[in-house]
């Protein structure tokens, strides 16, 4: 029995408020694409470093872009945002573990309509926080709306 994957509010928060750097995999200058726009709201609205991570290895938003997550050079990420649909993500989380200690991955992050739990628990096994099947941009207003004093 496969038990159904629950994201943790108080892990959305601390992502989201971190500055640290997203990976956003599936990004590509395709304007149309739901990765573009998230991606460019990551970098401009909540001021993070972004890192695109597409097989055409484009520079989007001014960022380099890289082909896999091995090619990016050590640096620290805090996020592996995957837009990658949820046949593909498994690979994509494997990646993201056998790098996780060059890169100081803190956590996956499946987008909305990416879901395999399968691929969440090898990730909170090698000790990453998982998300999954939701968009940072639908959470954010929740995060925001949680400190209404402020």
């Amino acid at each position: 029995m496969t038990l159904r994957h629950r994201n943790d509010p108080d892990t959305i928060r601390e992502l989201l408020n971190d500055p640290g750097t997203w990976v956003v995999v599936g990004l590509s200058t395709n304007r149309q694409r739901p990765a573009y726009g998230v991606a460019q709201w990551l970098k401009h609205e909540l001021h993070k470093g972004i890192i695109p991570v597409h097989p055409k290895a484009e520079t989007v938003h001014a960022e380099q872009g890289y082909a896999s997550l091995a090619d990016i050079p050590d640096q620290d990420v805090k996020v592996i945002d995957c837009f990658v649909n949820s046949d593909h993500v498994g690979a994509v989380v494997d990646q993201a573990i056998e790098h996780k200690d060059r890169l100081q991955i803190d956590a996956i992050w499946m987008q909305q309509g990416v879901v395999d739990t399968a691929a969440a628990e090898r990730a909170r096994k090698a000790g990453l926080e998982v998300v999954m099947d939701t968009c940072p941009r639908i959470e954010w207003p929740r995060v925001r709306g949680e400190g209404s004093a402020r």
